[in-house]
Formats: C-alpha cells, sequence, structure tokens
C-alpha cells in the first residue's frame, strides 16, 4: 500500500469520529489521495470500516495479551486488563457510533468477542476469591461492566469526559465490587507498573 493510501485509516479514524456521515470523496481530501485511488482499495465505505473493524480487532488481541499476562489477584487483573483496553477503545470509539448502522451487531460480537471471554474469565475468578459481586453470573457481570465502558467512552464522544484510563479502571473495578480505596490503590500500582514497563 503506498505512503498516502496507508495514512488512509488513520485520517479516518479521526474524521469518522468528528463526523460519522463522512464521504469517501472527503476523507480522500483530507488523506491527500485522489479518490480514484481511494476507491481503488477501499471500493466503498463498507469495505472501509471492515477495514478499520480488522485493524481493532488486531490492536483489541494485542490488548488482550498485555493486559492479562503474569498477573496473580483478579483485582489486579481486571485493573490490568482496563488499563489496556481504554487506548483501543479510546483510539477506536468512532466505531462504537458506527457499529450498529454499518458493521451489524454480529460483526460488533466476533470483534469483541477475545475481550468479552477474557473479562468473564477474571470475573469468574474474582467471584470465586471472594472480591467481586457474585449476586450475577459472571458473563452478565462482565456485560454490564462492558456496557459502563462503552458508556463511559461515549461521554469522551461527546466532550463530557476526559480520561487517560486509569478513573475509568478504577470505575470498572468499584462496579466489580472492590471498595473504592482498594480499587484506587490497585489501579495505581497497575499504573505505575504499566508506565514503567512502557520506558524499558
Amino acid at each position: 500500500m503506498s505512503q498516502p493510501v496507508g495514512r488512509v485509516p488513520a485520517t479516518a479514524r479521526q474524521a469518522l469520529g468528528r463526523n460519522p456521515d463522512i464521504t469517501l470523496e472527503e476523507l480522500a481530501r483530507a488523506s491527500g489521495v485522489v479518490r480514484r485511488t481511494l476507491f481503488g482499495h477501499f471500493p466503498g465505505r463498507a469495505a472501509l470500516l471492515d477495514a478499520l473493524a480488522e485493524e481493532a480487532a488486531e490492536a483489541l488481541r494485542d490488548a488482550v495479551a498485555v493486559g492479562t499476562r503474569g498477573t496473580e489477584s483478579a483485582e489486579r487483573a481486571l485493573a490490568d486488563f482496563s488499563l489496556s483496553m481504554w487506548p483501543v477503545g479510546d483510539r477506536y470509539r468512532m466505531l462504537l457510533a458506527l457499529a450498529q448502522r454499518d458493521l451489524g451487531m454480529a460483526r460488533v460480537a466476533e470483534l469483541l468477542r477475545p475481550a468479552r471471554v477474557t473479562v468473564t474469565a477474571i470475573v469468574e475468578r474474582g467471584q470465586r476469591d471472594g472480591v467481586f459481586h457474585s449476586h450475577l453470573p459472571p458473563g452478565v457481570l462482565s456485560a454490564g461492566l462492558e456496557a459502563m465502558t462503552i458508556a463511559l467512552l461515549e461521554e469522551v464522544n461527546t466532550g463530557a469526559l476526559e480520561d487517560d484510563g486509569t478513573g475509568v479502571a478504577v470505575a470498572t473495578l468499584i462496579a466489580a465490587g472492590v471498595p473504592e480505596k482498594r480499587a484506587s490503590a490497585v489501579v495505581e500500582e497497575a499504573a505505575a507498573e504499566s508506565g514503567s514497563a512502557a520506558e524499558d
């Protein structure tokens, strides 16, 4: 893929975040490529969105791997997972607005499956260890945590929320049943170690 066309997905993420109804012609201009070149790689809006969905799926799989390695407690596992997921969600949050309309719920479910399986396993472990609420089945509680995260990402879309992921991670642990002070301490430790690892 040529360099200008290689910029299209990144430009599309930003442009769709500002205007979900942007046309491919407008996107071509924003990306610095001619319309014919863009349509040669992405014959329509659906093809472009599918390419972005694939990119998001790969980033999501990478984040799942990073957010679940070498973690002992379920609290810390959920904090690590939330912190690793937030940048991916933030980067691709425009897909949330387009998901039902353009991608379809089956495609969205396929994209989110690795994260859903991972969170459900973490929640199940936390319930077994007595650190998470146990009044809901693991899959139901993890679905609630996912819905909350998506709602918070949508608040970022509207400009009502700014967060580096730590506030959302704390909220996630609290929603799972961890007391606020403990949740803040776990996330603070996870964020500090994550920052140190990124510097190495």
